[in-house]
């Protein structure tokens, strides 16, 4: 669309530019001053296999991956407000009206008016800043209370994408991976990540042939001699392979592998992979006394949850995040796209609450290292800064806010 000579630019808008975890439709809207030929050309596409409805500015269709599509192309001079409305989930955008209305204007698709008088509209941050306030993420614009931080000047900084300098959960042809360390190592390093730390499944999980004890040793070596080759190769500022694990929570708590070998990995990760149907107080006890085990750093994918496929199991997530506070634990935010767990709601009360978060692929491939950017998004819709994740720092800092 963006190619279109008459399109003089264009935006992917609702849930998908809030970067929600589940898109329902996609929305695109297209700023050109010939909204006809772009209507024409846009139902070219091949793509499209279904026209529900079409029109001179608008066009809803079906496309050949089952999820429709509407289109909407409006000139170019309300570029700002027609973003803002077309952004912003129901609650976001009554609620800018409302405000808007409160000072005897009117805002909508084409701009911020004063009876006929149009006071703002060819960029966000000029309507919004009509409204008394700054430009705020579209990650945020969900109904909360986004308006009231942006009018009191209290919206945080969100972390960047470009922010993240490690992944630490990935796992390798020792399990269940696709690919060997090296070859992880390597595609991550051309993902712009300066180390990864290799957590393969443990003893318990014996589908995945997860590593015991003597396992773990034999690849702590392996991870050490790879170093080696990686340091003589690229200087002192070489990637970086972190030795960890994936440590299964047992039923009772305890962990699958002995605390004498957990004490020589740099990080280690611990996780429920079973008994999903426990009472919620006995979910949350079982994950706490993980937590309290002086060995684990993190607390992988903490729900459980794989979405459209099986629901978060049943516990305590205020108690968690207190406990992870109290234990100086960890949280992952899974970027695993049908995981993205924690919940951006459960991100917010984690950041409210002090508690350090880890952003995770959770790779299983070379090519599973793209993931990480939902997982940022996971974090943005959080309100998490850069501060509040600790893979944004190199990993010698990184490890030091480990227990």
């Amino acid at each position: 669309i963006r190619n279109f000579p008459e399109v003089e630019a264009a935006e992917y808008a609702g849930s998908l530019r809030r970067r929600q975890e589940t898109i329902g439709d996609l929305d695109f809207i297209v700023f050109s001053e010939k909204p006809e030929a772009v209507i024409k050309k846009f139902l070219k596409f091949s793509e499209i296999k279904h026209v529900y409805s079409k029109g001179e500015h608008k066009a809803l269709v079906r496309l050949s991956t089952d999820i429709d599509a509407d289109i909407s192309v409006v000139s170019s001079k309300s570029l700002g407000s027609a973003l803002i409305s077309w952004t912003g989930d129901k609650n976001h955008n009554i609620s800018l009206r409302t405000l808007a209305e409160k000072k005897g204007w009117r805002l909508n698709d084409y701009g911020l008016w004063d009876g006929k008088k149009l006071l703002a509209s060819k960029t966000e941050e000029e309507v919004y800043k009509k409204l008394d306030m700054e430009w705020m993420p579209p990650e945020i614009r969900n109904g909360t209370d986004e308006i009231s931080a942006a009018l009191e000047g209290k919206l945080p900084h969100l972390i960047g994408y470009s922010d993240l300098k490690g992944d630490l959960q990935v796992q390798t042809d020792w399990t269940d991976g696709d690919h060997s360390i090296k070859e992880m190592a390597e595609a991550a390093k051309k993902n712009g990540l300066e180390y990864i730390c290799i957590t393969d499944h443990t003893k318990s999980l014996a589908m995945t042939g997860g590593n015991d004890e003597k396992g773990l040793m034999k690849q702590m070596k392996e991870i050490d001699k790879i170093n080696g080759t990686l340091r003589l190769r690229s200087g002192q500022n070489s990637f970086r392979i972190l030795k960890g694990a994936e440590v299964n929570i047992m039923k009772d708590g305890s962990l699958d592998i002995n605390d004498e070998t957990l004490a020589k990995l740099e990080v280690v990760g611990a996780a429920v992979h079973s008994h999903f149907n426990l009472s919620e107080k006995e979910q949350t006890e079982r994950i706490i006394k993980a937590m309290e085990n002086p060995n684990v750093d993190i607390i992988f994918h903490p729900t459980g949850r794989i979405i459209q496929r099986r629901d978060a199991y049943k516990v305590d997530m205020d108690a968690l995040i207190k406990a992870a506070k109290r234990t100086k634990t960890v949280m992952e935010i899974d970027a695993y796209p049908d995981r993205s767990d924690l919940k951006d709601e459960y991100i917010r009360k984690a950041v409210d609450m002090g508690v350090k978060l880890a952003i995770d692929s959770d790779g299983h491939s070379v090519h599973h290292f793209q993931y990480l950017e939902y997982g940022i998004a996971q974090a943005r819709r959080g309100w998490a800064t850069k501060s509040d994740i600790i893979n944004t720092q190199g990993w010698q800092e990184m490890l030091q806010q480990l227990k």
